[in-house]
């Protein structure tokens, strides 16, 4: 009988959850690198070396990968055998593992987990707790996977209960282009099928914990109906032209991962959900020998990039105006100098709620720019921990009101935006940049100096005024209305050729 003890469970979660923050699985790596190559899309591979830069700054710097730095769900199979010296439950010491690693002084992650979800919505500060599945199987050891997942990609989960005749591949094709760019694609997709709602679901989330081995499964063939279907997705995904971050080009998804399970004769249930370019997973063993130790990746496995930073045009915020902003075009790459402010859900609700009181607000944000983000905690010399852009569309809601009360000049965040987002943009003469999701620490190194000049009490919701010297950004939607989110992937999905354009 193996005996498990408390401080090394604990422990090995701790020690996963800080080395998943800040090292990519190496095949997400190699896989990226190779799409990378392939990819034709300027704008597509704009991103894609962005990611990949990122990446490696973030394995050199032991910095996260991405400022959201994920809620945290962990697998666990506990051996029959296994004895536990411990005196907290299972799911406790998961959750004091949880706790030590986002509290890390030498790699603080971002506390992003909030209490009371339809109430107050408080933020627990030490990220817990996290979602945790456990299966009791034979053996004498404790098999763990650890994952971090971002809110960005979790949001954009589905789920549907087909009839047993229907098409699971018209579905997910049908399904795909709904969720936007806000899961950070290139990822992957992680489909469950079968079983009961709530086990398709835990079907799709386990998939993703597997490794990208498509290319491997083309070279190869498939073997089995599940894997006839991961190629026909795969392929048929692509086919669509998304691209890297919702611009348009080749690589949508680097692997479609499927799990099924026997289901009742009247359903077909079926769960899709994908993981986004900072997809963050772990898996080891526990062998009552102590705490475990996971190898670090060597260098070798990034491809070596550097990000040129004298292609973009250069923007001077300080004196940038309405006239100068209406000439900026769709996919043309800006270079940001000076300051902005940030403010993202919480901020923009209070913000909104003050104005309607006709209270004043506490930043004047005329003639601004306003960044969508809520950064990590900095360490040592920093000014402020990784900052990547969170979801804009989050705040289309807000966003005509909040520029026709502010003479906010534009908005900065990541993927799409909606049809009255957009009106709005239009009608304000405004302007919606993109930075890149998934690149959180190269985007902070472009930030010079960060204080909060609003709403401290939000945290990492609050409102900073950021000082940033060449902050690459793309222009997502122009004060005309026109969005690269809509464009892009057309034009790239008739130049694939492999699915009909709809015409609109």
């Amino acid at each position: 009988m193996t005996t498990i003890r408390q401080d090394d469970f604990i422990q090995s979660v701790a020690d996963a959850l800080q080395y998943i923050s800040y090292y990519h699985p190496v095949d997400y790596i190699k896989n990226l690198a190779a799409a990378y190559e392939r990819e034709e899309s300027p704008a597509a591979r704009d991103a894609m070396a962005q990611i990949l830069i990122n990446s490696r700054m973030c394995a050199e710097g032991h910095r996260p990968i991405c400022q959201d730095t994920g809620i945290v769900t962990v697998f666990l199979k506990i051996g029959m055998d296994v004895r536990w010296d411990a005196t907290m439950s299972v799911e406790d010491m998961v959750n004091e593992g949880v706790r030590r690693a986002y509290n890390h002084p030498d790699n603080k992650l971002r506390a992003s987990v909030l209490m009371d979800p339809a109430g107050k919505r408080l933020n627990t500060r030490d990220n817990t707790p996290a979602v945790v599945n456990m299966t009791v199987v034979p053996g004498n050891t404790v098999d763990v996977i650890v994952a971090a997942k971002g809110g960005g990609s979790e949001a954009k989960s589905k789920f549907v209960m087909l009839n047993p005749s229907d098409s699971i591949v018209d579905w997910v094709l049908k399904t795909v282009p709904t969720m936007g760019a806000g899961w950070c694609p290139p990822g992957m997709l992680g489909i469950g099928i079968g079983g009961t709602a709530e086990k398709a679901m835990l079907l799709a989330k386990e998939a993703l914990m597997e490794p990208i081995d498509i290319q491997e499964l083309i070279a190869r063939g498939p073997s089995s109906r599940i894997e006839e279907l991961r190629l026909e997705l795969y392929e048929k995904v692509n086919a669509l032209g998304i691209g890297a971050q919702g611009l348009g080009g080749l690589t949508t998804v680097l692997d479609v991962k499927i799990r099924d399970y026997p289901t009742h004769a009247a359903n077909l249930p079926v769960a899709m959900i994908p993981n986004c370019a900072a997809t963050r997973h772990a898996h080891f063993v526990l062998d009552g020998s102590g705490p475990v130790q996971l190898d670090p990746p060597s260098l070798e496995d990034w491809p070596t990039l550097t990000y040129d930073a004298s292609k973009g045009r250069r923007v001077d915020l300080s004196t940038v105006t309405r006239d100068e902003v209406a000439s900026w075009k769709p996919g043309e790459v800006l270079l940001l100098n000076g300051r902005i402010l940030t403010g993202r859900d919480a901020a923009h609700k209070r913000m909104v709620d003050m104005l309607d009181r006709g209270e004043p607000l506490p930043v004047d944000f005329r003639g601004r720019f306003i960044y969508y983000v809520g950064p990590v905690d900095p360490v040592r010399d920093e000014v402020v921990g990784p900052a990547g852009p969170t979801t804009a569309t989050r705040m289309d809601k807000f966003t005509d009101r909040v520029l026709g009360a502010t003479g906010l000049l534009g908005m900065i965040g990541k993927a799409e935006r909606g049809p009255a987002a957009i009106e709005a943009i239009k009608r304000h003469r405004s302007v919606y940049l993109m930075a890149v999701g998934g690149a959180a620490y190269l985007v902070s190194k472009a930030i010079k100096s960060a204080k909060v000049v609003g709403f401290e009490d939000l945290g990492m919701e609050a409102i900073y005024e950021f000082e940033v010297k060449d902050m690459p950004v793309t222009v997502a939607v122009d004060s005309t209305g026109e969005s690269v989110h809509q464009t892009g992937p057309r034009q790239w999905q008739a130049k694939i050729g492999k699915i009909p354009v709809v015409v609109e």
